[in-house]
């Protein structure tokens, strides 16, 4: 398991400042939508610059297939080691997506979104009209079959995913809480024990490491358990 911390900070300078603090450890850095619309590209490369971190861009990419195929070839180039489309969007978008970055002669590992982690049964229901478990296995099949990389997820949907895939399918949790801390605007949280329970290859930690007076010890902390 891997451990992905998100620079979902307000500022520029804080979100440099905590990855300078995380220099040297065992992990990924996530760089959300906020921060690429404010920063740019050019955050990837002083991101680099700090340390050799591996990024994963997390942009959600939602349209129709060509568009997809053309703002993920365009991401890919940025130099960054994962990135992420919905799942939502179709097999035909995530073949698109996938048969354009498979030409090029080197791509980032590919993730689709299935249900957000800020969803509860209700209100996804309420979109999809489908339960959340029977809508993420679905998704995960044809994620699959499209030649992606793996999902994001809900720690609660990991061991699913893999059971309809298989084990090397990744599967990247979000809403992560690993020492109890409040849920904030996420739903289906889940603490490290049980994320390892669920085999999940990443995890994503935020506000409980940013949000700390000591976010490094935070981020040893985690690893040392994962």
């Amino acid at each position: 398991m891997k451990l992905c911390v998100a620079l979902d900070m307000a500022k520029k300078d804080d979100c440099l400042a905590l990855a300078r603090e995380l220099k040297g450890l065992d992990l990924w850095l996530k760089v959300g939508l906020r921060a690429y619309l404010r920063d740019g590209a050019k955050f990837i490369e002083e991101l680099k610059n700090i340390s050799d971190f591996k990024i994963f861009l997390d942009l959600k990419i939602y349209d129709i297939p060509n568009t997809m195929a053309d703002a993920c070839e365009v991401i890919s180039s940025l130099g960054v080691d994962m990135i992420n489309i919905h799942a939502s969007a179709g097999q035909i978008a995530m073949k698109a997506v996938m048969d354009r970055l498979n030409s090029l002669p080197k791509r980032p590992l590919v993730l689709a979104v299935s249900a957000l982690t800020s969803f509860d049964e209700s209100e996804f229901k309420s979109i999809y009209n489908s339960s959340i478990n029977q809508s993420v296995i679905n998704m995960a099949q044809i994620t699959y079959k499209s030649g992606l990389d793996g999902m994001v997820c809900s720690v609660y949907e990991s061991l699913a995913i893999k059971s309809v895939t298989n084990d090397n399918f990744i599967t990247l949790t979000p809403g992560i809480r690993p020492f109890g801390e409040e849920n904030a605007d996420q739903k289906r949280v889940a603490d490290l024990t049980t994320a390892l329970d669920n085999k999940s290859d990443f995890i994503v930690v935020g506000r409980p490491i940013y949000a700390s007076n000591n976010p490094k010890e935070i981020a040893q902390r985690i690893l040392s358990q994962i």
